[in-house]
């Protein structure tokens, strides 16, 4: 099945759109697309009339080009016949937004979509979902557009079978300043679903990083999806629900999955080197920091700090979860300390980590990260910046990331995310370099690196 058109639609019908209820979902997203999106849209009702000054098509043989993408928000029972006459009009593929399938036992109405569907290639998303949000191009979210909180455009795109969990993430990779390259609600997944998504996204040149939000799978899918995860050649995150018997029950009165044995898809995951993430923090740390280096580390970190008690709780966190922080040897230290400002040379405590004290300047984190990058023991930097510090910059961030763009090794960094150190922060993002606002977020970041195995 040709899926470019689910994506990347250039015409666009919407099915259900009302003539007088303008908060339908069909409205939303008729609307929403009509007005913010290059998409070319069209309403269909079977009354017919018009909305916004545009004509309501009476049915989908009305509208008057080709349509790639078909969304569609009806009755749960009109579905099946809506989707005949799409592919009767050779419309391309479709979204079906409907509830009231086999999340309410209705497995037999859902079943029929599936056999319509397959008979004819047709490629349709749901039902039961959100669909797909495509940044600049597509949008059959029916959510109010002035309500959605939409991340900038990335290279991450998020795969989730519940909208809601999908649309919290948004906020959080906008609030975390992850870029988003698709976001899609499979919701019931009767006939695409992860593995059909994975393949898609694979070769997909503006995704690379592709992370999951999974509550089940059909029979034999799981094995089916760790293996081409693990071969697809580009990170993959997973963040799996349905981990206790009564999250189990959960998932199956949301999307009718089952959720599975969750403690041996755990373990395969992590034979293949997929990125396994246990809860929303890790999800949004993990793909933040591949979306930045997508080559896998071994997990030996140089930690430079200003603050010794921070320092300490970075080291606890790496050991916690098996990331090394080797000792560099004295000889070594003594060279860095050579190139140290006359303020910190014979106060600085230069181990692993390196200790600045708060009387470090710029250079002083610049040399002491160049020196990290230099060590073939170290294949990591953890920058742990205080922006209060007297001789701290607004342009660390730049000088630091430059110099690990330079030095070809990861950098990642902790800086509290407040609005008076977002000239430091954008610095790092400049170069690339992710920040994290908590330093068990930087860890976690260090810790996506060495688990993945792309």
């Amino acid at each position: 099945m040709d899926l470019k058109p689910l994506f990347e639609p250039r015409s666009m019908a919407v099915f259900g759109v009302s003539l007088s209820n303008d908060r339908h979902p069909a409205n939303e997203i008729f609307n929403k697309n009509l007005l913010r999106y290059p998409v070319r849209v069209y309403g269909v009702n079977p009354r017919g009339g018009t909305i916004n000054g545009e004509q309501i098509h009476r049915s989908i043989a009305e509208v008057p080009e080709p349509v790639d993408l078909a969304v569609i928000a009806v009755r749960a029972d009109l579905v099946p016949d809506v989707l005949t006459a799409c592919i009767a009009a050779k419309v391309r593929s479709a979204v079906v937004i409907s509830g009231g399938f086999g999340e309410v036992g209705r497995l037999d109405l859902q079943g029929r979509l599936a056999a319509v569907a397959k008979e004819a290639s047709f490629p349709f998303i749901g039902p039961n979902c959100l669909g797909i949000y495509s940044p600049a191009r597509v949008d059959t979210f029916f959510l109010p557009g002035e309500r959605m909180v939409t991340p900038a455009v990335g290279n991450v795109s998020f795969v989730s079978q519940s909208g809601g969990i999908l649309v919290d993430q948004m906020i959080n990779f906008t609030n975390e300043g992850v870029g988003l390259a698709k976001a899609i609600s499979i919701g019931n997944k009767a006939l695409l679903g992860e593995l059909e998504i994975l393949e898609y996204l694979a070769q997909d040149p503006a995704t690379q990083v592709i992370a999951f939000y999974i509550e089940g799978f059909g029979p034999k899918e799981g094995r089916q999806f760790v293996l081409r995860a693990g071969g697809c050649g580009k990170p993959v995150v997973v963040l799996k629900s349905g981990k206790s018997p009564g999250g189990s029950a959960a998932v199956s009165s949301h999307t009718a999955s089952l959720a599975g044995d969750y403690a041996s898809f755990s373990a395969v995951l992590a034979q293949y080197g997929i990125v396994e993430a246990t809860s929303e923090l890790e999800l949004v740390s993990f793909c933040e920091s591949l979306s930045a280096y997508a080559r896998p580390i071994a997990g030996n970190v140089g930690i430079v700090t200003v603050s010794g008690g921070h320092g300490a709780i970075a080291v606890d966190a790496c050991t916690a979860r098996g990331i090394r922080v080797p000792e560099v040897p004295a000889e070594a230290c003594e060279t860095l300390r050579k190139s140290l400002s006359a303020s910190v040379r014979e106060i600085a405590s230069l181990t692993n980590p390196v200790d600045l004290t708060g009387s470090g300047i710029d250079d002083d984190f610049v040399a002491a990260a160049r020196f990290f990058f230099g060590r073939d023991e170290i294949d990591c930097v953890l920058a742990l910046l205080l922006p209060y510090v007297p001789g701290i910059t607004s342009d660390l961030g730049a000088k630091l990331s430059y110099a690990a763009r330079q030095c070809g090794k990861p950098l990642i960094a902790y800086v509290p995310h407040v609005e008076k150190y977002a000239m430091l922060i954008e610095g790092f993002n400049l170069n690339g370099a992710p920040v994290s606002p908590s330093i068990e977020g930087a860890v976690l970041m260090v810790e996506a690196l060495r688990r993945n195995r792309q």
